[in-house]
Formats: structure tokens, sequence, C-alpha cells
């Protein structure tokens, strides 16, 4: 074959391999897909009165609790009548001690008392007439009000057999056990007084400073219950240790709080003015809080992250104290898939959620 010829039929078939390659590549190109625009709806930030608050957490305990214990030795309890829980009265009978041998010592001592008194009335028919000397007659009174005292003493003893409450309240402990012989100081019963708690809350030196007796408290329980107090007493130091100072707050009756609860309080120093929006425009991101701020202009609308500060939670809506103005329409619906720069189409229902 000549040379032409052979040049002529590799050309063709270089000619042929490109128009191939430049198919195949046609082929394989996909268009690429438009963006999607994601629909959300906006709301916008409304000014409200949010109470101005200071938030500490402290322990639930009794105002004052008064131990009960035995005034009495030797003596076996034969009843235990009241248990932890029980509201009682001043001088209601909690539990009682054995009276037997109480009783026959002190009619032995009213015997012995008797005896006494006689002997002093004859001593004293014979002081003017020299038959007895002074010495004697005085031997006699004192025996006579020895007597009488021990008497006395013994009748005390037979009083402290009924074990009484000191004050109205509630009973928080029970030592008291039926059988038991009893020592004076035993502790039997623990009972707060009058059933009032308080809040003992701790502060730092920034937060202490705001702080005045009588200011309101809401008391947030582990059951998500509330109870109202207000500020009785401020302690006089801090505790070196904590370098944190303690607030004592006397909580309303009638609240679920209970007595060794650990719980947060916050404490209303006012009220100041601030925005909110709905808490659900509210992204939480690499640990900020943020918002998506609506922007519109003629390349179409997006959305713009911005961060802001959150205050305080109320329903369905939070504090917002700074990042944000009235003026900026913010994502309501739809926050929660958005990136900065997203194509959005906003929704003509408007979020009504103020």
């Amino acid at each position: 074959m000549k040379k032409s010829n052979l040049f002529i039929l590799s050309l063709i078939i270089a000619v042929l391999a490109a128009l191939t390659l430049l198919k195949g590549r046609d082929e394989n190109v996909e268009e690429a897909p438009a963006a999607v625009a994601l629909t959300v709806s906006e709301t916008t930030a409304a000014e409200t009165e949010w109470p101005e608050i200071i938030k500490a957490t402290g322990p639930v305990s009794a105002w004052q609790e008064a131990v009960i214990g035995a005034e009495i030795s030797g003596q076996r309890l034969i009843a235990v009548i009241s248990d932890v829980g029980d509201t009682v009265k001043k001088g209601e009978v909690l539990a009682r001690f054995n009276t037997e041998i109480l009783e026959a010592e002190y009619a032995e001592l009213e015997a012995n008392r008797i005896s006494a008194e006689s002997n002093k009335k004859r001593a004293l028919t014979l002081r003017d007439s020299g038959a007895m000397s002074d010495q004697a007659i005085d031997d006699y009174l004192n025996q006579a009000a020895v007597a009488k005292a021990q008497m006395d003493a013994k009748a005390l003893q037979l009083k402290y057999t009924d074990v009484v409450a000191p004050d109205d309240g509630v009973i928080s402990a029970r030592k008291a056990t039926l059988g038991a012989v009893g020592s004076a100081g035993d502790e039997l019963f623990r009972l707060i007084r009058q059933n009032r708690l308080e809040w003992r809350g701790e502060l730092t030196a920034e937060q202490a400073v705001h702080i005045t007796r009588g200011q309101t408290v809401s008391i947030t329980l582990p059951n998500g219950n509330t109870a109202k107090g207000s500020i009785r007493r401020i302690a006089p130091s801090f505790n070196p240790d904590t370098r944190m100072i303690t607030v004592f707050a006397d909580i309303e009756t009638g609240s679920s709080a209970q007595a060794g609860m650990y719980v947060e309080g916050q404490i209303i120093l006012g009220k100041q003015t601030a925005l909110k929006i709905p808490a659900k425009s509210v992204v939480l991101s690499d640990g900020h809080n943020s918002v998506f701020i609506i922007h519109k202009d003629a390349s179409g609308t997006t959305v713009n992250r911005q961060k802001v500060q959150v205050g305080q939670i109320k329903d369905t809506h939070v504090q917002i104290l700074s990042g944000i103005s009235k003026s900026d329409r913010i994502v309501l619906d739809g926050a929660g898939f958005l990136n900065d720069g997203d194509i959005v189409r906003v929704s003509t229902e408007k979020g009504a959620e103020k």
C-alpha cells in the first residue's frame, strides 16, 4: 500500500475516534439541578415586659426544727401515738412512758410528806414551851420541806411520762420505739415548727448586691410546680470556702415543697422591656443560639444566620437580649432545616406567633 493511502486511512481512523469520544462525553454530561427553595413562614420580634431576675440554687429546709426528747430515765415506752408526716398541735401527746413505778414511788413520797407535816406541826406547838430545842424543831421543819420537794419532783416525772409537742407543726422524724426503755435526753421525734419551710439560696457577691429583704422568689420544684416566697433575711457574711452568701426566703404555705429538696429559685428584682420571639425560631448550633433573618433583593429571597443572646423562657416564647431588632424578618417555621445563605420561599400566611 502506498504511503499516501496509509496516511489517509490513519487520518480517517483518528477523526472517527475523536467523534466517538466527543459523543461519549456529551452523553455523560448531566444538567445541573436547579436550586430548591424551602418554603418558610416568617415572624417579627415584639416588645414586652419581662421580670428582671437573678437565678440561684439552694436547699429547702425547715424554718426551725425542734428536737423532742425523753425527760425521764428508766421507764418503758408503752405508746407511740404520732408518726412522720403527722400534723400536731402544741401540747398534743406524741408518746407515753409507763407510769406504774412512778405512781408507786409518788404514793410513798406522799405518805412521807404527810408524816413530815404532822411532825412539823407538833414541833411548832412545842416551840414556846421549851420542851424541844430549836435545833430539833428546825430539823422537823426541814424534813417536811424535803418531803414536799421530793413529792413535787416525782409529780414532775409523772408529768413527763407524756411526751408532748412543744409547738404546732409536722413530725419530720421519729426515733421513738414501742417497748424501748428511755434515758433522759434521748431523741424521740423531730418537729418542723409551724410547718414553715424556707429556701436557702446561695448567691455570688455580684448577685448579692441586688438583693433586699421582701423581694419575691419563685422556686421551681422537681415535679415542675412552682412555690412562691419572699426573702426574710440575708446572711451577714460569705462562706469562706464557697465564696457564696445565703439568703433565707419564707415559702408560702400550701405548696408541694418539702424539706431536703435542692432547687432553683428566681429572685424577682423588677421588670424590664425586652424583645420576645417564638421559641421555635431559635436554633441551637455549635453551642450558640441563632435565628435566620430573611433578606429580599433583586436576585431573590435568602436567609442569613444571626447569633442572638437568649434570656428567659416563658411559655412558647424566649427573651432576646441582643442580636436582632424589631424590624427584622425572622424565619418562624422551618428554621431548623436552613443553612446560612439558603434561598427560601416565604409563605403568604405570615407567622402570627407574637
